[in-house]
């Protein structure tokens, strides 16, 4: 065992057993130079004792005594066991576990082969989003005019609200009141002293120079709220949900109650009321590029109801509607309506931005909060837009309001997959980080920031080289904090009720049509810290057969279960 892990430590051995899986032991891999470098060097530095040199590693001796045994050997067969109960003959398994003290690896199953992560894409978006930008950053909403407001209260000409990306419009930061969410854009508009506004209200979403989907987004996901296009200008999650409920009598149309309420959406019915007990036929479609909503079929008089989540096409047209409807009740007159403008009608205006003033502005709450509101529901418009925030640092990848955009950047946000769009950028940066967390070439391959493409690939080991790097983070804390646990809020609430709190489980889940995963942090039955992660693949719930989910869970369970504690390392100088 000795040899084994002075080989895991000098990087002598394959796949799994590369440098990073010793997370304490080895530090983390540092980059050469830059900004990400200097992090890297002083997060090192700051992990090991004042003094140390050359680091050797050995074994401390046997194991405290009244202490199990290490048994990896035993783990691993009862984790293949359950994978193989699961039966789903077709289906494909990856697994790993490491000790976050110790670096030594517990289990592995197809470690380095990859798999379609859904979700846990977010776990890397999430990473990069704290690692460049850090945890108190805040996004800036503003409203321009051409001069501040008259002594009356008067904009003379346009009022332009510009957004950059901000998704915290919703009921989920406002102690879920949705009619509180658009708040902080109404109070900034009377905070300036505006009462009336002789031109326009204009929203303008220039600011990324990317489509309003993620790349790989898939067309049938996009009428439903995770499915939701983002861009700069957001607002109650770029979605309306949909509550149906029976009609009074059999053939009467059902009652629909859209939240919030809008004409925005065009909601036609051509569905009604069935007897008692008869099937529900009843469905809700969205068209494809616009926001007429068509329901049809049958809900019975006996049935319960249900709600739908429906996404909104182009949001942020439909967040000036609302607001122009919010601040008219607030008595804030708009003379002349209220207009939308994209990257494109920017480009071809007439008039440029430059002499224009900032009059109001709103700021996010910090990427803190963001992240847990990202990663505990897995809201995957969320995950987008950070990453779309960290292409925004790279030059010409965004557009700024003060300058000028030409026509052909403008034409370039609309070509999905293209260098030249925000997205691309972010991607850029989020293989600039890989290498600067020690994950080799090859074993993460994203394109967009939620986890909806299919084309995505990541590793498990891929995966628990990322998770021990942010346990090491300076903003590590901040990291883990963010992610769901059982009981608590988000996509563990009613999963892995077995474990108790001294195991410690934060871990982010994830699903598509045949894809299951689940990583994230743990403390065993030892007390010992475990980073772990499981991807399975290809696998389908039969009918009558429980879901593959539960045999994800049951190897959490089995990894928490451990009364063993890997072989303890120490650094010799």
């Amino acid at each position: 065992m000795k040899h084994v892990l002075r080989s895991v430590l000098d990087g002598d051995l394959p796949g799994p057993f590369a440098p990073a899986s010793c997370s304490l032991a080895s530090g983390p891999t540092m980059p050469q130079s830059g900004a990400g470098a200097g992090r890297m060097r002083g997060a090192f530095r700051r992990g090991l004792p004042a003094g140390m040199g050359a680091l050797v590693l050995i074994l401390s001796g046997p194991p405290t005594t009244g202490a199990a045994a290490p048994d990896p050997a035993g783990l691993q067969n009862e984790i293949r066991s359950i994978t193989e109960a699961a039966g789903q003959e077709q289906s494909r398994w990856g697994v790993h576990a490491v000790s976050l003290e110790t670096g030594v690896e517990l289990a592995a199953i197809d470690a380095t082969g990859l798999f379609i992560p859904a979700s846990n894409t977010k776990l890397f978006t999430a990473a990069l989003a704290l690692d460049r930008l850090g945890p108190e950053f805040r996004i800036r909403t503003s409203f321009y005019a051409r001069e501040m407001p008259d002594a009356r209260g008067t904009i003379q000409g346009d009022l332009v609200l510009f957004g950059r990306g901000d998704p915290s419009f919703a009921a989920r930061f406002h102690d879920g009141w949705i009619d509180r969410a658009l708040h902080p854009l109404i109070e900034a508009v009377e905070a300036a002293g505006i009462r009336r506004i002789r031109g326009r209200l204009i929203t303008d979403d220039s600011y990324f120079l990317t489509p309003a989907v993620g790349s790989g987004w898939e067309w049938d996901d996009l009428q439903y709220g995770y499915g939701a296009e983002v861009g700069a200008l957001n607002a109650h999650d770029n979605m309306v949900r949909i509550h149906v409920r029976p009609g009074a009598a059999p053939g009467a149309d059902p009652r629909v109650y859209p939240e919030p309420g809008t004409t925005f959406l065009r909601i036609e019915s051509r569905a009604h009321t069935g007897p008692p007990g008869s099937a529900r036929t009843l469905r809700i479609v969205r068209s494809l590029n616009g926001n007429r909503l068509l329901l049809g079929g049958s809900l019975p008089m006996d049935d319960p109801g249900f709600t739908e989540t429906v996404a909104v096409h182009q949001p942020g047209r439909w967040l000036g509607e609302l607001l122009g409807e919010a601040l008219t009740v607030r008595g804030i007159r708009i003379r002349q309506g209220i207009s939308h403008r994209d990257a494109l009608d920017r480009a071809t205006a007439a008039a440029p931005e430059e002499d224009w003033v900032e009059v109001a502005s709103v700021t996010s709450p910090p990427l803190r909060n963001l992240l847990a509101a990202m990663l505990r529901p897995s809201q995957n418009q969320y995950a987008q837009l950070l990453l779309l925030q960290v292409g925004a640092l790279e030059a010409g990848a965004v557009a700024e309001f003060s300058e000028p955009l030409s026509f052909e950047r403008a034409v370039a946000r609309e070509a999905a997959d293209a260098e030249g769009t925000t997205e691309a950028a972010g991607i850029r940066a989020m293989r600039r980080f890989l290498e600067e967390a020690g994950i080799p070439d090859g074993q993460v391959r994203l394109e967009e920031g939620s986890g909806l493409s299919r084309r995505h690939l990541i590793s498990p080991a891929a995966t628990t080289r990322l998770l021990a790097f942010m346990d090491r983070h300076p903003q590590g804390e901040v990291y883990r904090e963010a992610l769901p646990e059982p009981g608590g809020p988000g996509t563990l609430r009613t999963r892995l009720a077995g474990l108790s709190d001294e195991h410690q489980v934060r871990a982010k889940t994830g699903y598509l049509r045949y894809s299951y995963a689940l990583s994230g942090y743990l403390r065993t039955a030892a007390g010992e810290r475990l980073a772990f992660s499981i991807l399975l693949n290809n696998a389908d719930r039969a009918p009558g057969q429980p879901s593959p989910r539960e045999g994800v869970d049951r190897i959490v369970e089995a990894l928490a279960r451990i009364t063993w504690r890997t072989p303890a390392a120490t650094i010799e100088p």
